[in-house]
């Protein structure tokens, strides 16, 4: 049995997102304690952004008259579909950078992509459980100024739960800048409570992630 967990966030000590995630991890081991976490960091080892584009064309050329990079890419991008794929429950903790995508998710996203078996047409992932958490240094939620202003959670969603067809639950925590940005210590707070409740989904999805599979394992 086997837990794939990727983590994107770029300042790993002091990452909020995968210290939600090694919750997430603790309940999974927990129930599992036979099973194996396959990890891929993507601030340790990031995929170049060249390497989507090697894949892309890789598939309009003949394998013989592939040059080098291409043939690179398409052996990684069989990789990552592989660990997906393989995996029984799978884990993603992903940050938001820039009020947008974290470039090495989307960079690893776009390289898995090109394998057909993970495909708009593949359905390989379909119901597979999943967890995506995600953390944000403001509030972009309903009726706060930068309302709106959060480009990668529904574009994370869709992408995991829609296209993939991963059976997903999200786990979410706004304000992580509190406490670092002094522009937002009136905050302090609100800001604790969506911590703590931020720790209690991501163990609660643990658990619910080890029971997922637990049940597609008897069904």
């Amino acid at each position: 049995m086997t837990l794939f967990r990727l983590d994107a966030s770029i300042l790993p000590a002091t990452s909020a997102s995968r210290a939600l995630g090694d919750l997430v991890e603790q309940e999974w081991s927990a129930a599992h304690p036979e099973s194996s976490i396959v990890r891929r960091d993507l601030a340790a080892e990031p995929i170049a952004a060249t390497a989507w584009q090697a894949a892309v064309t890789a598939g309009f050329v003949p394998e013989a008259e592939r040059s080098e990079a291409q043939r690179d890419a398409a052996t990684l991008a069989t990789t990552l579909a592989d660990e997906l794929i393989s995996a029984d429950a799978l884990l993603f903790t992903v940050p938001l950078y820039n009020f947008g995508v974290s470039q090495h998710f989307k960079t690893w996203f776009d390289v898995a992509y090109t394998d057909s078996r993970i495909d708009p047409e593949g359905t390989a992932l379909n119901g597979k459980p999943a967890t995506l958490v995600t953390v944000l240094g403001g509030n972009y939620g309903p009726g706060t100024p930068k309302d709106g202003w959060d480009h990668s959670t529904a574009w994370l969603r869709r992408v995991l739960e829609d296209v993939w067809g991963l059976d997903l639950r999200v786990v979410e925590r706004p304000f992580t800048l509190v406490g670092v940005n002094p522009a937002l210590d009136a905050f302090s707070d609100m800001a604790a409570e969506l911590k703590q409740q931020a720790e209690a989904d991501a163990s609660r999805s643990g658990r619910e992630l080890a029971a997922l599979r637990a049940e597609r394992a008897a069904a």
